[in-house]
């Protein structure tokens, strides 16, 4: 029974790693193009200055460079690591764009 119960826990720990490798690639799209309506609106809101909204898209530049160069390097798949670490930068992106928005500069 033990051995049993030790096979489907190694199963169930092995497909929850792989799953969030397979939705990978359209969750991040949708998170970067959810980023950039925010970036947009709040440019037109003129909640964001010019100056910010040029730091936020130099970052996300930067980001799209670097996701490019790891599906190079792994035939068009993140690993579990790469994607841990692109899902942090896209974490710390919002919440610059959340600051950047809500700071008590305007763009206008």
């Amino acid at each position: 029974m033990k051995t049993h119960s030790l096979r489907i826990l190694a199963l169930a720990t092995s497909m929850s790693l792989a799953f969030p490798l397979l939705a990978t690639a359209g969750e991040i799209q949708k998170r970067q193009e959810n980023q950039q309506d925010r970036i947009a609106a709040g440019i037109a809101s003129g909640q964001l200055t010019a100056r910010e909204a040029a730091s936020l898209e130099r970052k996300e530049v930067k980001l799209n460079g670097e996701i490019k160069d790891f599906r190079q390097d792994n035939g068009g798949k993140l690993t579990a690591r790469e994607y841990a670490k692109v899902n942090r930068q896209l974490n710390a992106l919002s919440t610059n764009i959340y600051r950047d928005k809500h700071n008590r500069y305007r763009g206008r």
